[in-house]
């Protein structure tokens, strides 16, 4: 396993993404990818369009040149509006560009628009087609996608394993967020649970954490339940990141855990949060050391 870290966390911390890369000593870096295939330049604070594979290719040696890794897109697509096959176009066309890139994955919100008012047969199928169509359209290639444990419909356990079943492809798995399941409302126990189900199926990782009243940690509680006030570092939480590495390297996995500590908003500009970036590079890269003892 190795250390990454999202790219708007380095865009909110630091003068330019590129500086933060050097200071916090990791190059694996996950990028946003735009609806209109816009891309963080990383060397200043602006976006480059990926029209073409000679634009992905040039910004491949852009990155290169920094010493910048790419290690997977972040992606999202609304499977319940739109047309259904300018949406599997769309998704296949980003794992085209990530493999220009030399990407392992990308990583694609669960989100859908209409998640609450379709049922769940419908949600499934939708999703999973979308998907699977992509797949299909990139059969030659070998980047996967990590379905995100996100919001309402992918933090649900049933929906992501019955779109596995669906799509059948082992190109399709989950981007394993740590503290999703935790903010959607699961006891700590039960999270470790859901994890251990997910960790065959890990393709991508988001690493963030909640320190929650020690009352309220086994507890069902309402999604989002004061997360802005309980979000915290990755090294102060709830969720033992080194417990869930181990789950992750018994099942195989062998990616990036990737840096997406939601907690920068509540420090002061500049360098307080800065040590805390600081403290979760370290915090992972220790956890990955010891995985090798």
């Amino acid at each position: 396993m190795y250390c990454s870290i999202r790219d708007c966390m380095l865009f909110d911390t630091f003068p330019t993404p590129i500086e933060g890369i050097r200071q916090l000593g990791v190059n694996a870096v996950e990028i946003e990818l735009s609806a209109t295939f816009e891309v963080m330049r990383m060397d200043a604070r602006e976006r480059i369009r990926l029209v073409t594979d000679e634009d992905a290719a040039a910004y491949r040696k852009h990155l290169n040149g920094l010493d910048v890794r790419p290690c997977s897109f972040l992606t999202a697509r609304d499977f319940s509006a739109g047309d259904a096959k300018e949406n599997a176009r769309w998704v296949a066309r980003a794992l085209e560009l990530a493999a220009i890139l030399g990407m392992d994955n990308i990583r694609i919100d669960s989100y859908m628009s209409r998640e609450r008012e379709l049922n769940f047969e419908d949600r499934v199928r939708l999703f999973a087609d979308g998907l699977g169509a992509a797949l299909e359209m990139t059969s030659g290639l070998s980047v996967t996608m990590g379905i995100e444990n996100h919001g309402f419909q992918g933090n649900n356990l049933a929906f992501l394993l019955n779109v596995f079943l669906r799509v059948g492809s082992d190109r399709l798995g989950v981007t394993m967020d740590t503290g999703n399941f935790y903010w959607r409302g699961y006891p700590l126990s039960e999270v470790y649970g859901i994890l251990a189900v997910l960790a065959p199926h890990a393709k991508h990782t988001h690493l963030k954490n909640i320190c929650y009243p020690a009352e309220m940690r086994e507890q069902t509680r309402e999604a989002g339940w004061e997360y802005g006030r309980y979000v915290c570092p990755l090294d102060e939480g709830d969720v033992d990141h080194a417990r869930v590495a181990r789950v992750l390297h018994a099942a195989g996995y062998a990616g990036d855990l990737c840096i997406e500590d939601e907690s920068l908003g509540k420090f002061a500009e500049g360098e307080e949060r800065i040590r805390v970036l600081e403290r979760d590079v370290a915090h992972v890269n220790g956890i990955i050391a010891a995985l090798s003892k």
